[in-house]
């Protein structure tokens, strides 16, 4: 019986490599699927990995009707044995049904693979719906590190240096420029850009309350002062 299994965890958990490492593996067992995207980092019908995997997709919009691109392959003599669904919590709740229908009513395995939630640490609008019906839902065991070297858990946005808890859920940004350490201080936006720049960086729920990013720790580590000890006093000998 197919299901309809929701892969999910925070930006770097890995959940694009494991998408394409599962079309790999049913591709070599002789099965057939099609893969969909939507917002992929390499640009449209694309999944592409971090570590520098990519191939090509079904670019998913907002009217994209799932049950209309299935059973239009399959009219045509097409196998369809699975589905694999990459950023997944780009995609409508109408759209979470039709593939949830997918799975009961064609038979086909659908795999999704997203972020849970965004920025300002609220459910997407997919992953909340995949959540109430997905058959099964994992929680990718590939943990995105805070800056701290804690488990991630939230996504944080960055605009021009600050992290922001406002603003449209759906933003494209660069995710290494703002974790990496070497530009910590740096003016992000350079002179006479029209645009602000849009960053991403996975923080703990500690470090995302605080608005605390690598930038700002690095910055705050700067500023620091040594608290004023007094040297201790040296022990005068003991007499008999």
């Amino acid at each position: 019986m197919a299901e309809l299994l929701f892969f999910c965890g925070t930006m770097d958990s890995g959940k694009s490599t494991l998408a394409l490492q599962m079309e790999h593996n049913h591709r070599a067992r002789g099965r057939k699927g099609v893969l969909f995207s939507s917002h992929d980092r390499a640009g449209e019908s694309m999944i592409s990995s971090r570590l520098g995997l990519r191939t090509r997709a079904v670019e998913v919009h907002p009217d994209t009707d799932f049950w209309s691109e299935v059973t239009g392959r399959l009219t045509q003599g097409a196998r369809v044995d699975y589905l694999i669904c990459d950023e997944a919590q780009f995609y409508t709740a109408g759209q979470i049904d039709q593939l949830a229908r997918i799975a009961d009513d064609m038979d086909i395995d659908v795999f999704a693979f997203g972020i849970t939630s965004d920025f300002r640490t609220r459910l997407f609008p997919g992953s909340q719906r995949l959540v109430e019906l997905a058959d099964r839902i994992q929680v990718l065991q590939v943990e995105a590190l805070c800056w701290c070297g804690k488990r991630a858990t939230h996504n944080a946005r960055i605009v021009d240096g600050t992290m922001v808890v406002e603003g449209d859920q759906m933003v494209v940004g660069d995710v290494e420029a703002a974790a990496d350490p070497d530009s910590a201080g740096e003016a992000p936006r350079s002179a006479g850009a029209a645009e602000p720049v849009t960053e991403y960086e996975t923080l703990c729920r500690r470090h995302h309350m605080r608005r605390q990013t690598s930038r700002a720790s690095n910055a705050l580590v700067g500023n620091e002062l040594p608290l004023p000890f007094e040297p201790a006093p040296e022990a005068e000998p003991a007499t008999l």
